[in-house]
């Protein structure tokens, strides 16, 4: 089983990443549109260094997150939007720059947090280990994002995993998403990550049953690929089904990505 720090140290490899997908474009390139309709690269940034900032408070100083929680709590998007121009104003250097101190300073704050505690977060506290996966998922998304708009192809890591266990864990969010009622019955997930290994959730016997690359399925559950564009295989109604509606993230599910959309998809 991962350790808290196991997720830490992959929640700062993906900052990391991130940071170097950027680190060296010129100033035009913040400015390209992504496949997030609406989003440039620098939005894209922008976002992630909102959602470290809250985490960073949530595990640092829970009284103030609450209250910025409930202030939102009526127009989320609202108060996301409102994140995007209090820090894509700045020039790109500088929103690098805070995009850094605020992702190191969440993997500071989540560090500190007793491993067995539980940290405030927008619907439900959350494990501390469970809140800096919530992190890596966003990191990927939005990384991917970038790095469509940028032509970039990123490479699968084993640090996939975390991800995979968080989609899991948040298997039910794809139907709340859309006002569905969630099945009762488990599913089986069954992924291969880079180096071959296996990872396995869910009741062997379970009649529902989704297999493929730990790599697609996270692209799937981060909604950044469609399903026909990867190479993941359901057994079962219940489970086909899931795959067109999967998500790992609360609220709307956004336009998602069109078959075929990318003419050399990073995930074959």
């Amino acid at each position: 089983m991962d350790t808290l720090n196991d997720v830490l140290k992959a929640l700062a490899a993906d900052i990391d990443e991130v940071e170097s997908l950027v680190r060296d474009i010129d100033e035009a390139d913040w400015s390209k549109p992504t496949p997030a309709p609406g989003w440039s690269v620098a939005d894209q940034v922008a976002h992630l260094t909102f959602i470290f900032r809250l985490a960073k408070t949530a595990a640092a100083d829970p009284d103030t997150f609450r209250g910025i929680a409930a202030s939102a709590s009526h127009n989320f998007d609202g108060a996301v939007n409102a994140a995007l121009q209090q820090f894509n104003c700045f020039p790109p250097s500088e929103l690098l720059a805070r995009f850094r101190s605020e992702g190191d300073a969440s993997v500071e704050a989540l560090a500190a947090v007793p491993e067995n505690s539980v940290v405030p977060w927008l619907v439900n506290p959350l494990p501390p280990a469970v809140l800096a996966s919530a992190g890596i998922m966003e990191l990927f998304g939005h990384g991917q994002d970038v790095a469509d708009a940028l032509g970039v192809r990123r490479e699968p890591t084993e640090r996939l995993r975390h991800l995979a266990r968080f989609a899991v864990l948040t298997r039910d969010f794809g139907y709340l998403s859309r006002g569905l009622t969630p099945p009762e019955e488990p599913f089986r997930f069954e992924f291969t990550t880079p180096a071959g290994e296996v990872l396995a959730f869910g009741p062997e016997d379970a009649a529902q049953k989704i297999t493929g690359p730990v790599h697609d399925f996270c692209l799937l559950v981060t909604r950044r690929r469609h399903r026909d564009d990867l190479a993941l295989t359901a057994a079962g109604d219940e489970a086909d089904r899931w795959l067109d509606i999967a998500q790992a993230y609360r609220g709307p599910a956004g336009e998602g990505r069109t078959p075929g959309q990318f003419a050399d998809p990073c995930c074959d």
